[in-house]
Formats: C-alpha cells, sequence, structure tokens
C-alpha cells in the first residue's frame, strides 16, 4: 500500500506538470489524438475541486504521461508519437468516464474552439487537497 504522504505528493507533482505543459502538449497532439477533446474534459475533470481524490489522482497521472515528451513510445516521433499515450488515456477514460461531466466537456469544447494563436480558455482554479 502506499503511504498517504507518498501518494499526495506525487499527486501534487503531476498537477505540477500538467498545469505547466498541458496546451504545448494539446497542440502538438492536434490530429493525432483522435479523441482530444476527451482529454481537455479530463484535464477539466482533473482540476475540478468537486472531482472525488481517488479520480483526481488517476486523470493526473495519466495526463502526467500524455504531457512527458520522453515515455514509452518518445511523443516526438511523427505518426506513432502518441500511440502509448492514447493507450494509457483510454484505459484510464474507460475505468472514469462517468466523472468526466457535461461541464467538463463544455469547457473543452470551448477551449479547443479558440484559435491556434489566442491562449486558451483560462486555466481551472486548483483543485483543494
Amino acid at each position: 500500500m502506499i503511504e498517504p504522504e507518498i501518494a499526495v505528493r506525487d499527486e501534487a507533482r503531476n498537477a505540477r506538470r500538467v498545469r505547466a505543459r498541458f496546451w504545448r502538449t494539446v497542440k502538438r497532439a492536434a490530429g493525432q489524438v483522435p479523441f482530444l477533446d476527451e482529454v481537455v474534459a479530463a484535464y477539466y475533470c482533473a482540476f475540478d475541486p468537486a472531482t472525488p481524490n481517488r479520480v483526481r489522482a488517476m486523470l493526473l497521472a495519466a495526463l502526467a504521461y500524455f504531457v512527458l515528451p520522453i515515455d514509452v513510445v518518445p511523443d516526438l516521433l511523427a505518426g506513432i508519437g502518441f500511440t502509448d499515450d492514447i493507450a494509457v488515456l483510454t484505459a484510464v477514460f474507460g475505468l472514469l468516464r462517468g466523472h468526466i461531466r457535461d461541464e467538463h466537456r463544455a469547457a473543452a469544447r470551448a477551449a479547443l474552439a479558440v484559435e491556434p494563436e489566442d491562449e486558451p480558455a483560462p486555466e481551472p482554479e486548483p483543485a483543494k487537497a
């Protein structure tokens, strides 16, 4: 069993990584991840204070894997770089789909509708531990 203080520290580290790299990675993944709108909805769900802690932790772990450029298949490889990320995200979304709500999807659609040179939707408020 993971010690609670280790789990909290890992979740905080994942949250920082996701916040710092998410939108840049979304721009790179456009056209390569077929369900990018659901990835962005998961981002909003992960930072929603109403999301249960265990769900937040799993989403942040999957999103941290998505934003890190070096993983099993490096994201920089054209055409195949996001295939491992897609597998991880699909598995986590299958488990947690009921927690990604309509308001998260609406925020994702609004963020993805922004022109590429514009800024994305405002960052959600940090989740309270």
